[in-house]
């Protein structure tokens, strides 16, 4: 007669109960999608099929830098309860679960405190006696280790392990299904955020709010515990410039990694790192170190250019980051970094056609609105000069010169407009010109109205440094005094550099009403040139 799994005779009634539930549970680790509850379903039917008391399902990534280990581990028949007594699940660096990662062959044990390999439980693990493992193959690939223990009504069987290894055959077709599915899921969102960045990026917003964009993005993606972006500081470290967290990040930005560090000069060197455990890698220097666990720093690099680095560290005791984890997340930072350089530089030539349509009607004002003014000044001042030789009442000579002195000043506000025109509108004005601009500028704010200001003389070649910052000191006095009286209207700044005597004179005018009721103030200030 052909013998049974285990040893029996086919007729025997004592094992054909099992087949039944071993089919059953074949077809059982099939049913479900997700990984996760794939995974689940696999450790809770082994231990049911083989009537263990506690079962565990230790999922391994060969891929880390300090060798494989336990970096998920599902459990079966523990309580929550005693599940949070125990202050770390065997991690599979050692003992028994070490042993069988290292040499993937079938275990079992009659007594695991009897095997050399053992080497004793966590504070508040239940005791174990009787041991099966076996692991769970992926094609060629070992995926991690099916775990039972405590077999109720004696040691665990060959015909356990015969169940259990069939168990582990189909698990490990139900796992690559239930993998290939979550990665294409995974990868889908990773994808979604790579394009809701850059579409982000490119809508102009400014440059703080594309890192921090970055930043939160990554987070979400990765189910990190922060995600920060550091960029390179002047004396070669580099510094948190953008933090998201669930909390108030506020302590992580400005926090910098020292020049000369390990994670540095790998980072500059366009490497990712991933660490295992931020609170304990020597590596890690940073002040704010000990509150994370696994951590991911990817450098943003695009075209050989280095923006900076995205990090993307866990809490402490947080999922390590596996495989599948660490790719798309290196796909995302180079995505967002091309993200970065494509909206820098959309910024760049949206500036210049600032740049250039400000110097387009630079142009227009001088070549048509000051010349027809300057044309009609000439005509009224000779009209006037005729009228003086033809006897014509005074009255008209004074209204047509006053209307020249107007015009005159007219020319003068848009030559002075037509120059701040031509200067850079976010770069620091260098010349002395520019300079009394600024200060008339920043006072407009305040005022709710712009100063009127004119220039004399070739201000920026003839004032020296010396007088210049005293007469910007002066104006900003002035300016200030003007502010605080009350009914200002209007403020007239005039700038005398002519040559003809050799002095330096600010005037500068305002409506406003003085403390003894009068209106009208004027500030007058002179330096020789």
């Amino acid at each position: 007669m052909t013998p049974a799994p285990g040893g029996a005779e086919a007729g025997g009634t004592e094992e054909v109960p099992r087949l039944p539930a071993l089919l059953e549970a074949v077809l059982g680790v099939g049913s479900e999608p997700e990984l996760h509850a794939t995974l689940q379903h696999i450790v809770d039917t082994a231990t049911e099929l083989c009537d263990a008391r506690y079962g565990a399902l230790g999922v391994i990534d060969p891929g880390r830098e300090h060798g494989s280990r336990v970096t998920d581990l599902f459990t079966a028949g523990l309580t929550d309860e005693e599940r949070a007594r125990i202050p770390h699940l065997p991690d599979g660096r050692s003992g028994v679960l070490g042993a069988l990662i290292s040499d993937p062959r079938p275990v079992i044990l009659d007594d695991l405190a009897q095997d050399p390999r053992a080497v004793g439980f966590p504070p508040g693990h239940p005791p174990m006696k009787s041991f099966l493992g076996v692991p769970i193959r992926v094609h060629t690939e070992i995926f991690g280790n099916l775990y039972l223990t405590e077999k109720r009504g004696g040691p665990f069987t060959d015909e356990d392990l015969a169940l259990l290894r069939v168990l582990g055959s189909q698990a490990g077709i139900a796992i690559g299904n239930a993998r290939l599915y979550e990665t294409a899921r995974r990868r889908e969102r990773w994808i979604e955020g790579a394009a809701a960045v850059t579409t982000t990026l490119l809508a102009g917003r400014p440059a703080a709010d594309a890192l921090m964009c970055v930043a939160e993005r990554a987070r979400l993606l990765a189910d990190a515990a922060a995600g920060v972006v550091l960029q390179p500081t002047p004396e070669g470290g580099m510094e948190i410039v953008a933090a998201s967290t669930r909390d108030d990040p506020g302590d992580l930005v400005g926090t910098t990694i020292a020049p000369g560090s390990a994670v540095l000069e790998q980072l500059l060197g366009g490497e990712p790192v991933f660490i295992d455990d931020s609170a304990t890698d020597p590596r890690m220097t940073t002040r704010v170190r000990k509150r994370f666990g696994p951590s991911m720093m990817l450098p943003l690099q695009s075209g050989g250019q280095l923006i900076g680095t995205l990090a993307l560290p866990r809490h402490r005791g947080g999922r390590p980051y596996d495989a599948v984890d660490r790719l798309l997340a290196s796909q995302f930072a180079s995505q967002a970094a091309l993200a970065l350089v494509l909206a820098d530089a959309q910024h760049d030539r949206e500036q210049l056609a600032v740049y250039e349509d400000r110097d387009r009607i630079a142009r227009d004002l001088h070549d048509l609105v000051v010349q027809r003014l300057f044309a009609t000044e000439m005509m009224l001042d000779a009209t006037r000069r005729r009228s003086a030789a033809a006897a014509v009442p005074d009255t008209v000579g004074d209204e047509l010169g006053r209307a020249v002195d107007e015009l005159d000043s007219t020319i003068q506000e848009v030559r002075t407009a037509i120059f701040a025109l031509q200067q850079p509108p976010t770069d620091a004005p260098t010349t002395f010109r520019g300079r009394v601009l600024r200060e008339t500028g920043g006072a407009a704010v305040l005022l709710g109205f712009q100063p009127s200001v004119r220039f004399a003389g070739a201000v920026d070649a003839l004032v020296p440094e010396d007088a210049a910052g005293e007469l910007l000191a002066v104006l900003r006095g002035a300016l200030a005094a003007a502010y605080r009286r009350t009914e200002v209207g209007a403020i007239e700044v005039e700038v005398d550099a002519r040559a003809d005597d050799g002095l330096v004179r600010l005037t500068v005018t305002d409506d406003g009403r003085t403390a003894a009721g009068d209106r009208g103030t004027t500030v007058t200030w002179e330096s020789p040139l």
